[in-house]
């Protein structure tokens, strides 16, 4: 697969956290985690060749739809760190398709 993939097809963004993605404390806000992990999602299925644009311009309009989130937080980021996010699909059913981040 071509940039930014690997040779295990694991995809990488690097993000960096700005003041806005923190708490008071200047620590990455718990729930801007998820949107990290969404821009990495995005970013796979764009690289792959998958348009969200296409896909909701079509006649019959698709999107995608998160229906479970586990997630289990290592280490606080903190503002101006620089981020790595690796996206890789782990499996696909029926209409469903798994990522792990």
């Amino acid at each position: 697969m071509p940039e930014p993939f690997d040779e295990f097809g694991q995809h990488w963004l690097k993000l960096r956290v700005y003041y806005e993605d923190t708490d008071f404390t200047g620590m990455g806000y718990h729930a801007n985690y998820l949107r990290f992990f969404e821009r990495g999602r995005s970013d796979f299925l764009r690289d792959a060749g998958v348009s969200h644009t296409a896909l909701l311009d079509r006649p019959d309009p698709a999107a995608f739809t998160l229906t479970r989130v586990e997630v289990d937080y290592k280490q606080a980021a903190k503002v101006d760190d620089l981020l790595t996010i690796r996206t890789r699909s782990i499996g696909i059913k029926g209409v469903r398709m798994f990522f792990q981040q």
